[in-house]
């Protein structure tokens, strides 16, 4: 079973995006803010990480950057979730090797669910879904 570590700091998306990730058939495990991200990481790490961007304690760009320089943790694929758009924060996480941003307010659950898949290389995500090419385009 695809490990799934979400780092989410708010309570209500968080559980919903879980509950989802969950019937989907992930496991997942969930961190409130930066600093518990990355020591969950470290104990265990996931095969993908969905990193909101604005956290307490350590934001996601944080989270990213020492995920980067630590090698056991440096190849996991991390996503950013953010409702920000801005231009210079998504330059951030591509020059960090993020697999994508993902905008919140512009996604279902279920469409994260698809684009999960899509990235884990779920069998079901078939290669002519429109949500890899849309995962292509967030590379």
């Amino acid at each position: 079973m695809k490990q799934i570590l979400l780092a989410e700091d708010d309570r209500f998306l968080r559980r919903a995006c879980q509950a989802k990730l969950e019937q989907a058939g992930f496991a997942v495990r969930t961190a409130v803010n930066g600093e518990e991200a990355l020591s969950l990481a470290r104990t265990s790490p996931p095969d993908l990480m969905l990193l909101d961007l604005l956290m307490p304690k350590l934001d996601g760009l944080g989270v990213l950057r020492a995920m980067r320089a630590d090698s056991a943790l440096r190849d996991i694929t991390v996503v950013i979730l953010s409702n920000s758009s801005k231009e210079l924060e998504m330059q951030n996480a591509d020059s960090l090797g993020a697999a994508g941003y993902w905008i919140k307010s512009n996604l279902s659950l279920q469409e994260i669910c698809s684009r999960v898949r899509a990235l884990l290389g779920s069998p079901d995500a078939a290669p002519t879904d429109p949500v890899l090419a849309d995962v292509a385009a967030l590379k």
